[in-house]
Order: C-alpha cells, then structure tokens, then sequence
C-alpha cells in the first residue's frame, strides 16, 4: 500500500508552504515527475469539464476517482464518467460514495437508479462504527447545536471513511463536482488544489446552477427527487432542508452551524474541518 508522508504544511486555503513543498508532499504522476501547480492549473483552465477529468484519468492512471454523494447535481459529474468509461483507454474509474447510514430514503433509491443506468464503478464507505454504536455512545452529535459535535460527526462518518479509501486504492488525485458558488469556501478554490496529501480536481468549480439544469435536460438525466420538494442541496436527512426563500443553498445544511462536511478542506484526517 502506498502512503505518501506529509512533509509540507497545507495552508487553509489549500496551497502547500514554501516553493517546492507541494510537490514533497503530494503524488506524482504516472510517469513518476512531480506536478507543477501553477503549469497544471494554466493547462487545465481552458478545458470542459470532461476535458479536465480526461487529464486526471491520463495524468494519474490507474490513480484516479471520483466523490459523489447522489445529491442534486451528481448526475453531471457520474455521466460524464460513463462516457470516459466507455472510451475503453482506460480502466474504469472508481466512483466513492460515503454513506453515512443516514441519507433519506429518496437518495438511497435515486443511486440505485443512476448505477443502474450509467453502469458505474461504485465504491460504498462507511464508517467503521455504526450510527446505532456512534448514537449509543455519543449521542445524537448533529443535535447538541455544539459545531464541535457536527464535525466529529463529519470526521467520524464522512472524512474518515473517504481517506481511509483513497489510501487502500492508492488514489493520487480525486474529482469532486463543489461548484465555487455554492460556499465562501469553495468560491476561493481553484480547479486542482492539493487537499489532505492528493490532489483534488473540481471539473464544475466554474458552472452555475443553469448550466447543471440545462446539462441535465440534454442528456435526459434524472433529478433527485428532493430536487421538486425545494432542495438545492442535499446530504443527511437529519442536516438538510429545502430553501425557504430565506435560508437558501449550502446555509440549508448542518443546521446552520456550518457549510462544508470537512471532505474538501485540508489537513489531516479531516484536521482543520
């Protein structure tokens, strides 16, 4: 199994310290050199979405997955991998779904659809602790309103689950599809940035909500079901809830005590979540 030793320090916004520390601390690629940040990002830039995972897929061979969570949009991002699966060039990428055991049923049912369509590569994680463990030792942690008990939650059944399979599939880079409108976070990333020791590609960093829809439509793509009961986003059943007209987007989730689960910030394990 390869492990790759953190020796540089990630700052909060995703960006190694000091000239050369990224590359120390980060995979190579799939020729061995390392990645030059800057030169990655400037040829990244100008590509499409699935321009910039078929970078990823030849950069990191073999190394490549995708994050999903089954939620509003992902249907984008899981039919833009059928169509690089089908290309046959390649193996076919993993598809990391982290099931927390607490998504409502119509998520649950709405995966099953779209594997069933697109034919993809699912990998489920779950936490190495059960919710009825976790809840009989801890407590119900996403209803104490202590934002310290929603991230051990996140860490527990999001972050942990996700780095402990990226390190068995000896994963070097992994796309997600976070859009930069969506949080403050996320409107500073750019689209490859190294997060948690690998780097992180964000192939619809740049789409707005009416590139997701119209996408969607033209290649007949099924929408969440919660999508017609006015979610914009949605994870647990328990942290999410449909826009009210006041409370919109990622502020609908956790409760209101954050945006982000911990799965696209830096550090260790989940460390500066």
């Amino acid at each position: 199994m390869v492990s790759f030793p953190l020796t540089a320090s990630i700052s909060p916004e995703g960006s190694a310290a000091g000239p050369d520390a990224a590359h120390q601390a980060l995979p190579r690629d799939r020729h061995g050199a390392a990645i030059d940040l800057d030169a990655a990002r400037s040829e990244l830039e100008p590509l499409d979405a699935i321009g910039r995972m078929r970078w990823a897929q030849e950069a990191f061979a073999g190394h490549f997955a995708i994050t999903t969570s089954f939620g509003i949009q992902s249907a984008v991002m899981l039919h833009m991998v059928s169509a690089l699966d089908g290309s046959g060039a390649w193996p076919a990428i993993p598809v990391l779904w982290v099931d927390t055991g607490y998504l409502p049923p119509e998520t649950y049912r709405y995966a099953d659809e779209l594997c069933e369509r697109l034919q993809l590569n699912l990998h489920v994680l779950q936490a190495e602790i059960s919710p009825a463990r976790m809840e009989a030792l801890h407590g119900r942690l996403w209803e104490t309103g202590n934002p310290e008990d929603m991230r051990a939650y996140n860490r527990l059944r999001k972050v942990e689950p996700l780095d402990r399979r990226l390190e068995q599939l000896e994963v070097h880079c992994w796309a997600s599809g976070v859009r930069a409108g969506q949080t403050d976070h996320r409107g500073a990333m750019h689209c490859l940035d190294p997060v948690r020791e690998r780097w992180s590609l964000r192939p619809l960093l740049a789409w707005s909500r009416r590139d997701v829809y119209y996408y969607l439509r033209e290649h007949d793509l099924p929408q969440h079901p919660l999508f017609e009961q006015g979610y914009s986003t949605v994870g647990d059943w328990h942290t999410s809830a449909p826009d009210d007209g006041t409370t919109n987007g990622r502020s609908t989730r956790f409760g209101g005590l954050q945006q982000e689960c911990g799965i696209h910030m830096p550090g260790l394990m989940g460390e500066g979540i």
